[in-house]
């Protein structure tokens, strides 16, 4: 279920829960790389502040049992492998972590040479393997001129004055312009926010309906109510506002949780739609914003 979950929308807190499940079953390796993805990603959120160094212990003990990988590549969109196990995209979000030993990694690119290295990394080691990648042989004589030039004459009778005999030089095939994965990466991101968001509302919702509750029940307990006891006024206006801060509180997570679905599927649609020659964005930047009133959505964008 988690694993699904994960899949569908990394999240930090679905990286939390996995990473938990993982360190309990001795899996560093595997919870190093949950638990890591959770804490670059964890709101700030009383209602899930508790939960953070849990997560924090957990990857300072795993991580001690594995190695790590940086893996800087000098063309954003680059698949990276690690012992020929697909990793991500570059530029990779975090460090790679392995077993400690020697470790291949690897990265490809339609057009470009595959960059691979070597390294060894021990326990709670890191390693950085930059991988620079050259163009093909194939595209780099694609884009050189076949054409030749010719100058006088050689055939018989033709002085130095003969005829010039020019071949055009033929035009360098065009590439198709590399489709750009940032703002896939953007979306995402802001996806998870929006739904983390939601998350900690829901948490924050839920502990203000808790105590809205205990405030009625003592209030019943007591022998009075909110609607003919003058005596409990000033507890009936604190269990009116609980209740009103409970509901905006439901209010931001609902909102933030249309506002993640949003932005997922803008991803999914960016990452599906057909490529075209025109400029694309070189910069995106969308993110919700939480408001007293709901939540919003803030997109920034260079073009």
């Amino acid at each position: 279920m988690l694993l699904s979950a994960w899949e569908l929308n990394p999240t930090f807190d679905v990286a939390y829960n996995l990473g938990n499940t993982e360190f309990q079953l001795k899996k560093h390796r595997e919870a190093a790389q949950y638990l890591s993805f959770a804490l670059r990603h964890w709101p700030l959120l009383k209602g899930v502040a508790t939960l953070k160094p849990n997560a924090e212990k957990w990857l300072s003990e795993s991580r001690a049992q594995v190695g790590a990988v940086g893996v800087p590549v000098t063309m954003a969109g680059a698949e990276v492998l690690v012992d020929g196990k697909v990793t991500g995209r570059a530029p990779l979000e975090g460090e790679v972590f392995v077993e400690p030993g020697e470790h291949r990694v690897e990265a490809r690119l339609s057009g470009y040479e595959t960059a691979s290295q070597t390294v060894r990394v021990g326990n709670g080691g890191t390693a950085k393997v930059e991988l620079a990648m050259t163009l093909a042989k194939s595209e780099v004589q694609a884009s050189t001129p076949s054409g030749t030039e010719a100058v006088g004459g050689s055939a018989p009778g033709a002085g130095a004055d003969g005829p010039v005999e020019k071949k055009t030089p033929a035009a360098p095939e065009q590439r198709p312009q590399e489709r750009s994965w940032w703002p896939v990466i953007a979306l995402g991101a802001a996806s998870a926010v929006g739904l983390g968001v939601g998350v900690g509302m829901t948490v924050a919702s839920n502990s203000t309906n808790s105590e809205a509750r205990a405030q009625q029940d003592k209030i019943f307990t007591a022998g009075g109510g909110c609607l003919a006891s003058p005596s409990f006024a000033g507890q009936c206006a604190e269990l009116h506002n609980a209740g009103e801060r409970a509901g905006r509180l439901g209010d931001i997570a609902l909102a933030s949780y249309i506002a993640s679905g949003v932005l997922a599927t803008a991803a999914l649609t960016y990452a599906l739609w057909p490529g075209r020659g025109a400029e694309k964005a070189t910069a995106l930047l969308v993110l919700p914003e939480p408001r007293v009133d709901g939540v919003g959505v803030v997109m920034v964008s260079a073009w």
